[in-house]
């Protein structure tokens, strides 16, 4: 599907074809595809670059036609596992018209950063402004997700909670990557910035943009290593409450079994015989007394010998 957009008082609202400036592309047919190849003067491997999702991120720029390609952060899913996963996105600038090609589905021109937005080349860096302060607010969002899992796995005995962790450490270092990589063409693009025609506050934005992904990928880097580094303790606190958990069962089956022996000895009938005369009221008080008294010092002595330190 593609659609049609025109910056207009300072806004981008969507045109037909004939007044275009801004052309969002999503979900394209192959005839549509060599539309745009041989429009944008693109080859095979561009086009190809485009739709592949594992596509590192570059700049290229010939012949007045400036292609970029940029990741983006996709909305998060958060069921039994945790996925923040990256889309590539194709914008190609010639002349006084900017496409975005590919999974473009979420561009939005109602967002803030597209509200004075003069030429197509304010819409690009409003485009990669939106997408790096998306990547912040994710990154917010890890460090949320990953504050509440290890509460839980701190109380855990099951492994749920840890793989949600490691699903979690594994797109925090595809959104890692994916920073690093758009970095790198934001100094590109900031070199070329006299070949694309930039103006001094289209520069001023790009360094706003260049310092922004910078701490995005900073914070996205810290966030990587706290859990990576702390995935081996949080496996071993799991582990050491399931062994906590059949310690606290061991020691109830301790405190039982002199009990089982007592009740199965002497049992109702003897017991009977062996306290006739006294009030069987009296009788079976002093018996579920003597039992619980039983219980209550072989639990305290087993946790003693138990929990006493061992000499060296």
């Amino acid at each position: 599907m593609i659609t049609y957009y025109e910056i207009k008082e300072n806004r981008v609202i969507q045109s037909t074809r004939d007044n275009a400036s801004v052309i969002v592309a999503s979900t394209i047919q192959d005839n549509e595809k060599e539309e745009i190849k041989n429009k944008y003067c693109l080859d095979e491997y561009d086009m190809n670059s485009i739709f592949d999702p594992d596509e590192v991120p570059r700049i290229d720029f010939s012949d007045e036609r400036l292609l970029l390609i940029w990741k983006s952060p996709i909305k998060a899913t958060v069921s039994e596992s945790i996925e923040f996963e990256i889309k590539v996105t194709g914008l190609i600038l010639f002349r006084d018209q900017l496409m975005f090609v590919g999974e473009t589905s979420e561009i939005s021109f109602m967002e803030r950063e597209f509200r004075k937005t003069r030429d197509v080349r304010d819409v690009l860096l409003a485009f990669l402004l939106s997408k790096v302060r998306q990547f912040v607010g994710h990154l917010k969002a890890i460090r949320m997700i990953g504050a509440e899992l290890e509460k839980k796995i701190t109380v855990s005995m099951e492994n749920k909670h840890l793989l949600q962790m490691f699903s979690l450490s594994e797109s925090l270092v595809y959104y890692v990557d994916a920073l690093e990589g758009n970095g790198v063409v934001l100094r590109k693009l900031d070199r070329m910035a006299n070949q694309l025609g930039f103006q001094e506050q289209h520069l001023e934005m790009l360094e706003d943009i260049i310092l922004e992904n910078s701490q995005a990928a900073r914070q996205a880097n810290i966030h990587s290593s706290v859990l990576s580094g702390l995935m081996d303790a949080r496996g071993s606190i799991v582990n050491n409450n399931m062994n906590v958990l059949l310690k606290n069962l061991t020691l109830i089956n301790i405190v039982f079994l002199p009990l089982n022996l007592v009740a199965s000895i002497g049992g109702m009938s003897e017991w009977s015989m062996m306290t006739k005369g006294i009030d069987w009221r009296i009788s079976y008080a002093l018996f579920c007394f003597a039992m619980v008294a039983l219980g209550w010092c072989t639990w305290i002595f087993t946790k003693k010998i138990v929990d006493r330190p061992r000499n060296k």
